[in-house]
């Protein structure tokens, strides 16, 4: 009998906690947290403590599948892979490159994220690639590199113990980020201030200073109003925007108009609340900024970023410890899966293919010709597939037809494609539809490395072999590509794999296994070997030198409320399960703590609408409808509903609306309107 504890990272969200995963002969038993590790220090939250479970579920994929004459059936890895190959070689002959469309995946690694997104522009040759991180974080990254530099979060998370003032909006950190949660309570202990601002009244609202209930979709005003006041009072950091930040007039002009009375009218927000809570946060000296998809989830995603931005430079609040722009990424690796060039315009380390001296630099580096296009994100890709123009798809570890909005169309998309491969740990609502399955290693069995919220480069180890026959993902795509002709694909190892991304992109320039230990990795940017990381970005100046300050005028959502349709939707994540449940819902506890979907209602709206708590009801959009239980609740505002987006049976997506950001191309899975009626026999 062999018992071991092997030292890893813990696959749910973006948080990074370090776990010892219980071994016994062979077999993944049990997790313990580590008491080490600067992030979690000896603590989990729930999905975490039940993490092994999943993994040994008997709906694991074992063998590869494919679809003969109409049905699912056992193949050997010979045959899905040769005709995988086959049939991709065969779409870019007949159709061109751009016929062909890869997801990648936020649950893999950096290492395999970096070679599926070589192997979509070195072998299929199209910048076609995208992944989750476009449906939560796209405005992230594209307007906090349009305002700093960097898409990413400014500061580390230990930084938050020691802010004087944080304001947390549209993220609900204790339930979504539960460690991140325990790390700010810690820091309320110390003294630290809170203004939350959501339209739920989620938990962290009992430990705030401030709590300010909004409209959904109304960011931009109140965050102007904000900057109005701060302006009009002199809490400006004057110093700041003269030596570090430019467009600050047009900034000023713009926000002008955005007064107390003006803001409470297209908000909700009082104007004495407004007013208190611009004061508390221009009047701390270290004042950090945290937020989540309730910022990024919009068609003016972009446009609230930015604005968040423009709120922090105003305040001098970046640049410095224990302050900054802190989005809090969603998942495990979406960071990373960024990083590496999971994106359709940017190479690994967001080297922007559009640029030539970039295209020529990767050309060189994997000796074949580049695609100078940007390519399709993945609402696009969906789109292009339902016009006939995306032929071939290949989805790894991603599950569209329950995360993507408006999931009919989605269906209908997917269902014309010549060609779907689904590379998976299991049979989710997407493979259901393949052509090709191919099974795919868990986290446990594999190694490589993880990029937590905070930049935090950490290691992943194997702990037991794959289940059944599954695959480690990088091994199945260099099995194709090689299949394929290709060279450039002929790694040993996930270590060499690294090495390589190290090699071609800067900021994970001086990372590399032998220099990731088991208690905290590194942050990038990490230029060189003897790098120790970088706690928090843009000490002394910005990435693009100065900051730039975007003058933004409030623009309502694309669907609002009416006759018809009079709720406003929102949508997003619980405490027990998480984004698709398709490990959670295969982990008894979380299972047993929530086993379906709910629509939370107001009880003003349950009352007009005679509907009673934990009733069934039909809740419809333009784009289709469910049925679900009731949840009668005072902590959303009338006239507003929330569903969590886990539950296949009754998928929120289904209702969602596809309309994208112009810049970022997110959709609006945050508002849209909506019905409830009462079930009537």
């Amino acid at each position: 009998m062999k018992y071991e504890n092997v030292p890893t990272i813990c696959p749910y969200c973006g948080c990074g906690c370090g776990i010892f995963l219980q071994v016994l002969d062979g077999k993944l038993v049990g997790v313990l947290p580590s008491k080490t590790h600067p992030i979690n220090q000896g603590t989990l939250c729930i999905k975490g403590w039940n993490i092994h479970h999943f993994v040994n579920s008997p709906d694991r994929l074992k063998t590869p599948l494919m679809r003969k004459n109409g049905n699912l059936e056992p193949v050997s890895w010979e045959e899905a892979l040769s005709f995988v190959a086959d049939k991709l070689g065969k779409i870019k002959k007949e159709s061109g490159p751009d016929s062909l469309a890869v997801l990648a995946s936020a649950k893999c690694t950096n290492e395999e994220n970096y070679v599926i997104q070589k192997f979509t522009r070195a072998v299929l040759g199209t910048n076609n690639v995208d992944h989750c991180a476009r449906l939560c974080h796209a405005s992230t990254v594209t307007g906090l590199v349009g305002s700093f530099g960097s898409g990413a979060m400014t500061n580390s998370v230990p930084e938050f113990l020691d802010a004087d003032c944080i304001l947390i909006t549209g993220s609900n950190t204790l339930e979504q980020h539960p460690l991140i949660g325990s790390w700010l309570l810690d820091a309320k202990e110390k003294g630290t201030k809170f203004i939350v601002i959501d339209p739920r009244e989620i938990p962290m609202v009992k430990f705030a200073d401030m709590y300010l209930q909004f409209r959904p979709g109304s960011d931009v005003a109140w965050i102007n109003g904000m900057m109005r006041i701060i302006i009009e009072e002199g809490l400006e950091d004057k110093e700041f925007i003269g030596e570090r930040t430019e467009g600050y007039e047009e900034l000023k002009k713009v926000v002008e108009k955005y007064t107390p009375d003006f803001v409470e009218k297209v908000s909700g927000i009082s104007e004495d609340q407004l007013v208190q809570a611009a004061k508390m946060f221009a009047s701390a000296e270290k004042g950090s900024i945290i937020y989540s998809m309730g910022i990024t989830q919009h068609t003016t995603g972009t446009d609230n970023v930015q604005s968040i931005a423009n709120l922090a430079m105003l305040t001098g609040n970046v640049g410095r410890r224990s302050t900054g722009v802190n989005p809090l990424r969603g998942q495990n690796n979406v960071q990373g899966a960024c990083d590496v060039g999971g994106l359709p315009n940017v190479y690994p380390g967001y080297q922007v293919v559009t640029v030539e001296d970039n295209k020529k630099k990767f050309e060189e580096a994997w000796g074949v010709p580049l695609d100078d296009k940007v390519g399709l994100t993945i609402v696009e890709m969906l789109n292009a597939a339902f016009e006939g123009k995306v032929k071939g798809m290949f989805i790894v570890g991603e599950n569209p037809m329950l995360s993507d909005p408006d999931i009919n169309h989605v269906k209908e998309s997917l269902q014309i494609l010549d060609l779907l491969v689904v590379q998976d740990i299991f049979m989710t609502e997407t493979a259901e539809l393949a052509d090709v399955i191919l099974p795919a290693a868990s986290y446990a069995e594999k190694d490589g490395t993880f990029t937590a919220t905070d930049r935090r480069v950490q290691k992943l180890r194997k702990a037991i072999e794959p289940i059944g026959d599954a695959r480690v993902d990088w091994e199945i795509i260099c099995d194709i590509a090689k299949r394929m002709g290709a060279d450039g694909f002929e790694f040993s190892s996930a270590s060499e794999i690294m090495d390589e991304l190290a090699s071609v992109s800067p900021i994970y320039g001086g990372i590399s296994f032998d220099r990731l230990g088991s208690n905290g990795g590194l942050l990038w940017p990490c230029p060189d070997a003897e790098h120790a990381g970088t706690e928090f970005l843009h000490s002394g100046r910005f990435t693009k030198g100065r900051g730039s300050f975007t003058a933004i005028d409030f623009i309502e959502a694309n669907e609002l409320p009416d006759d018809e349709y009079p709720f406003i939707l929102s949508t997003g994540r619980m405490m027990f399960h998480y984004h698709t449940g398709t490990m959670t819902r295969r982990t008894p506890v979380l299972v047993t703590e929530v086993s379906t979907g709910f629509v939370e209602i107001h009880p003003d709206d349950a009352e007009k609408l005679s509907i009673a708590d934990g009733e069934m009801v039909k809740v419809s959009s333009r784009r289709g409808e469910i049925e679900i239980p009731a949840q009668v609740t005072d902590k959303i505002r009338p006239g507003m509903i929330f569903i969590p987006f886990h539950f296949a049976e009754c998928a929120a997506n289904i209702l969602t609306n596809p309309a994208l950001d112009p810049k970022a191309k997110i959709p609006e899975l945050k508002v849209c309107s909506a019905k409830v009626e009462k079930i009537t026999v």
